[in-house]
């Protein structure tokens, strides 16, 4: 007979009847000791780890009913904690009766939703051997002992109530207040929906015509509906009645922070409304609610939001009306005041004409040549330098070529005079004489002195100065000393820079009392004697230069400034002040002079010194 090795030999009969047995050897121990473990407290374990690592489907398979587990479950990721942990399992054995010992498992879960929310509870679960070994005996309040059969888990934020914003003596500012959009449909829209619609809301907002609505709808991609307007409440309601029937129209109302008076508008309020959205995002409330079957809600934890305290502003009511009554009368031209107080550096008011609105906020972050105002940075700069003084006599000629450029003066010359007349009148070729000899930083150095260049972080506002560069080249210092070349700022940084004269050192800006501003370098103070210069020239520029319009206001000093911008054409109005403790600058866009602006100081200056 044949000899052959293995189980090749073996016949087909006996090879199944081995493997019968192998697999009974295999499957009985699983049996008996348990698909998920051997004891209860292991498939306990196994149960809690899988729903702490997120594993729905691992953590449903070690229950005796998988399927509804995981439904329910399946909230364990919809909530999308950060983490959820499972703590101090213990397992319990009660008295045995007629369906035997009764396994009890006990532990607390700890859902962590970030942000300091967490919700921390004990619950339990039965556990039973089943053929298959020991599983969960599911149930929802396995999950929370509070949770019934049929209901689901929410976790909902609750927001924190909109403080009120202030202004620096408690008056409100800014409010929580119902808004209404008005929307249109684009399918549904015509000339005469958009005529009705333009006629209504000619009062509230002339630059909305059929045209521009018309316009609007045709640009607004396919599914959505055009944006007519956003209306107050009370304005909405008053408009009501007249759109309530056209076809196409829809609304949504909300609730925005706004001003308490619908009159006052200016830049800061953005900034402000941003400022309170974060502060309520930082100590929202949450709740977690069992959702009922028939939408009823059973609340299973609650976190009230924190309160937020009124937000206090250092702006002047009465100051921003005076500067936008001041700009109402060039309303149609970009235009600009922002007041600054120099001892404290509070920014007082920002106004802006409607035409500058429409290009965001240029008057905290436009960047414009500054012209002849910047000569209070170009006179500073030679004063410190020793190379002049404020009585020293300079020429000023009409015109005059200076390192190949041509400068002249606005149709005048003056002479031989002292530094201060040729201040106050704006003398284009003294100022230019005089920066060819300066060191290259002279005049970048000297205008951060002043703070124009400075980056300031202020909470509440966004904001910039302005910039000026170094000039190694003498034509350049020529430029840059008539506020031209490559030298910018914004009205905000020129209010800054005369209240810095006021001051006598850099003023650190601030709209929100108490949280402090930030800047990028903290430049030393300017000279004092050459500050007190400043200071007089200033005056003299009001008393007998180029803004003797404002001579009958008491103590006011300034600086006006003509710059061109474009192909030369065209020029900037522009003037800084100080009266007292309040610094202001005036922007008048392609204004051609600064007459324009002096005006619009005027009318800003008087109802506050009188």
């Amino acid at each position: 007979m044949r000899r052959t090795g293995g189980d090749a030999a073996m016949p087909s009969r006996g090879r199944r009847l081995l493997a019968a047995l192998l697999t009974a050897v295999v499957v009985a121990p699983l049996s008996a000791c348990g698909l998920f473990g051997g004891s209860a407290d292991e498939a306990a374990a196994a149960f809690l780890d899988a729903l702490s690592a997120g594993d729905v489907p691992g953590a449903a398979a070690a229950t005796d009913d998988p399927g509804a587990a995981a439904e329910l479950l399946a909230y364990r990721s919809t909530l999308e904690p950060v983490a959820v942990r499972a703590d101090g399992l213990h397992i319990a054995e009660e008295g045995v009766g007629a369906g035997g010992a009764a396994t009890t498992a006990s532990f607390t879960l700890s859902w962590d939703f970030g942000g300091g929310r967490t919700w921390t509870y004990a619950s339990s679960a039965a556990l039973r051997d089943t053929a298959d070994g020991w599983r969960v005996v599911w149930a929802p309040s396995v999950l929370h002992p509070d949770l019934d059969p049929g209901q689901r888990l929410r976790l909902d934020a609750l927001d924190v109530p909109a403080p009120p914003v202030l202004d620096r003596d408690g008056a409100r500012l800014m409010s929580p207040q119902r808004v209404v959009t008005l929307l249109l449909d684009r399918a549904e829209a015509d000339a005469g929906v958009a005529r009705t619609l333009a006629t209504n809301l000619r009062e509230l907002d002339p630059s909305i015509t059929e045209r521009s609505i018309l316009d609007g709808v045709a640009a607004t991609p396919d599914g959505q509906r055009y944006v007519v307007a956003t209306l107050r409440g009370p304005e909405y309601d008053r408009i009501r009645a007249a759109g309530a029937d056209l076809p196409g129209v829809g609304t949504v109302e909300d609730t925005r922070l706004l001003s308490d008076d619908p009159g006052l508008r200016s830049p800061l309020l953005a900034g402000l409304a941003d400022e309170v959205r974060t502060l309520r995002a930082a100590s929202p409330g949450w709740r977690i609610s069992a959702v009922r079957p028939d939408g009823g809600v059973d609340v299973l934890h609650e976190e009230p939001p924190a309160d937020v305290a009124p937000l206090t502003t250092s702006v002047d009511r009465e100051v921003q009306r005076a500067a936008q009554q001041a700009l109402a009368p060039i309303a149609q031209q970009q235009a600009m005041i922002v007041a600054v107080q120099p001892s404290t550096g509070e920014v007082l008011a920002v106004a802006q004409t409607p035409a500058a609105e429409r290009e965001g906020a240029p008057a905290l972050v436009g960047r414009y040549p500054p012209g002849s105002t910047f000569k209070i940075v170009t006179t500073a700069a030679a004063l410190q330098a020793g190379a002049v003084t404020a009585d020293t006599v300079r020429p000023c000629p009409f015109t005059e070529n200076i390192q190949g450029r041509q400068i002249k003066n606005d149709g005048f010359r003056l002479g031989d005079v002292p530094l201060h007349t040729a201040f106050a009148n704006s003398c284009n070729t003294t100022m230019a004489r005089l920066a060819v000899d300066l060191p290259p930083d002279a005049l970048a150095e000297t205008a951060e002195q002043l703070g124009l260049g400075v980056d300031y972080v202020a909470p509440g506002m966004t904001a910039v100065t302005g910039s000026v560069p170094q000039a190694p080249r003498p034509e350049q210092r020529v430029e840059w000393s008539i506020g031209q070349g490559e030298v910018l700022a914004s009205p905000f940084g020129m209010a800054l820079l005369a209240a810095a004269v006021a001051r006598g050192r850099a003023v650190i800006p601030v709209l929100l009392p108490g949280r402090p501003t930030t800047a990028d370098r903290s430049p030393p103070a300017p000279d004092p004697a050459v500050v007190a210069d400043l200071r007089a020239m200033m005056r003299e520029v009001v008393t007998g230069g180029t803004a003797t319009a404002l001579a009958g206001l008491p103590g006011v000093a300034g600086k006006t400034g003509t710059a061109q911008f474009g192909d030369g054409t065209h020029s900037h109005g522009w003037f800084v002040a100080t009266a007292d403790d309040l610094a202001l600058a005036v922007l008048v866009v392609d204004g051609g002079s600064s007459s324009v602006a002096v005006q619009a100081a005027k009318r800003f200056l008087e109802p506050l010194l009188s």
